[in-house]
């Protein structure tokens, strides 16, 4: 857990440069794109006996859903709304943020090629975990930072992970990353779906989740595709 720790202090950078940029802000413009090229169906290989599912909020769920699809061993990466009251909700719902809901990544690997750790080294080392409601200029409770555990051993390593963390001191700050058990879990619209790879030239995209995506690449280079 050490050289863990160590890894996440040194990669803190992730956490400077934030553009003021609104993941709000191009939600028309990328809504028009996304028809014109709907997301193309993954297909699950590999084997089901080792085919397991994890959830993160981390902040606007374009930047997370990029970040994860680029690790060996994610089969699907998919944006959603979970851990809210309302049924089916929109986006434009869940940015009031009076709905509850967090937006997440549900994430589709094999844990035999990666660990759920690994992908809590990689979900607390490219976000900020000590920040309440609030990733860069994206602000309300659809931000928070969240690991929504779908069995109880995914609960105790985040919450021993966690724990450590704050114990190391790797962040200056507490951390307030929520560990609760999924629930109420909603898809995004099509829209949304594999945002970066198909609006990479939007300003959100080109000023907050192209740098992110570069420095992410450079420190985890052993576990990408």
């Amino acid at each position: 857990m050490n050289v863990i720790s160590n890894t996440l202090i040194s990669g803190l950078v992730f956490l400077t440069g934030i553009s003021l940029a609104n993941c709000n802000s191009n939600t028309n413009n990328s809504m028009s794109m996304a028809e014109e090229t709907p997301k193309e169906a993954q297909d699950i290989a590999g084997d089901p006996s080792t085919q397991d599912t994890a959830t993160f909020g981390s902040g606007c769920f374009w930047c997370t859903e990029a970040i994860f699809q680029s690790l060996e061993g994610v089969y699907t990466v998919e944006s959603g709304y979970t851990n809210g009251q309302v049924k089916n909700p929109s986006y434009k719902e869940v940015c009031t943020g009076r709905t509850g809901h967090a937006e997440v990544a549900r994430i589709t690997y094999d844990s035999k090629t990666i660990s759920f750790k690994e992908l809590l080294e990689v979900f607390w080392q490219t976000h900020d975990p000590t920040t309440l409601n609030r990733q860069g200029a994206d602000v309300g409770t659809q931000y928070r930072s969240g690991v929504y555990w779908h069995n109880k051993e995914q609960r105790k390593i985040a919450e021993e992970y966690k724990k450590k963390l704050d114990e190391s001191g790797a962040f200056d700050n507490p951390i307030v990353t929520e560990i609760v058990k999924i629930d109420n879990y909603y898809p995004a619209e099509d829209y949304h779906q594999n945002y970066f790879n198909e609006n990479g030239d939007q300003p959100y995209c080109s000023y907050v989740i192209r740098p992110k995506m570069e420095k992410f690449k450079k420190a985890f280079s052993d576990k990408l595709k």
